[in-house]
């Protein structure tokens, strides 16, 4: 049985303000944004679409206001509306963490359609661009979520090898921030990123991702204590699946639309008289 580190939040102080490491985290999933966007420009058929750094540079801008305040208003709405209702001081410090990875998901949607709208990009091919950049950033703030010492796992058996004591409860759990950053993120990545390296149909690629999170994301909420749970005809969902289920059903309907949809323009056959 492993024992949680119990680390401070802060990880050190500049001229008495603290730096958390879970902002820590969100500078490391912004920094590798740049770093794997960049890697991508060497790829024949990205370059082939004219994509540049200023791209990249320019997107993370609008990228970043789109996590941080989908998220947080993800975190308000989808899971703890009551709290925040109660103490709406708390909705600005995001340092103490409670970011929603489904609202930050809708809000990197909205910013990057406003974004290619900007820069005059086919909305298909900005989604397929990032795609492969977000799981590593996704688990660069679950392992904040770790961190902290939030998001604790459901009673495990003292004979797993991994079962953690975990700061404030009294049962070993599941680890669950770790499960989800290296199932929902780190295997997520290394499928959509060797995917990806070949030219796709549009949206092929964010369309994978979109169906791998949500089942990855699915199976995984089986080991963390949930938020809120919802029943009907005897099938129990936590939060996050509930959230999840749409993300595979939309992943999938345009995975299949991306190969054998009728794509605007196509010509139709002409019927023989």
């Amino acid at each position: 049985m492993l024992e949680h580190p119990n680390f401070d939040p802060v990880a050190f102080h500049v001229f008495g303000w603290p730096i958390h490491w879970y902002g820590i985290m969100y500078l490391l999933a912004f920094t590798q944004f740049v770093i794997l966007g960049r890697i991508r420009l060497g790829l024949p058929h990205i370059a082939a679409q004219k994509w540049t750094r200023e791209h990249i540079d320019d997107m993370l801008f609008y990228g970043v206001l789109g996590v941080v305040l989908g998220g947080r208003l993800g975190e308000v709405l989808f899971y703890q509306p009551q709290f925040f209702l109660a103490n709406p001081q708390e909705i600005f410090m995001v340092w103490h963490g409670g970011m929603s990875y489904h609202g930050g998901f809708l809000g990197v949607v909205i910013a990057m359609f406003l974004w290619a709208r900007k820069a005059k990009m086919p909305i298909s091919s900005v989604y397929d661009f990032i795609a492969p950049l977000v799981p590593l950033g996704y688990a660069a703030g679950r392992f904040g979520n770790f961190i902290n010492h939030e998001l604790p796992g459901r009673i495990a058996s003292s004979d797993l090898p991994w079962a953690m004591h975990w700061p404030g409860l009294v049962d070993p759990v599941h680890p669950s921030p770790l499960y989800q950053m290296l199932v929902d993120g780190v295997l997520v990545f290394i499928i959509i990123w060797f995917f990806a390296r070949k030219a796709r149909p549009p949206l092929a690629v964010s369309s994978l991702y979109v169906l791998l999170y949500g089942c990855a994301r699915f199976f995984t909420e089986y080991f963390r204590t949930p938020d809120y749970e919802k029943s009907a005809f005897g099938i129990t969902l936590s939060a996050g699946q509930l959230l999840s289920l749409p993300m595979i059903l939309v992943g999938a309907t345009f995975l299949l639309w991306s190969y054998f949809g009728k794509k605007p323009g196509q010509n139709h056959r002409s019927k023989r008289s």
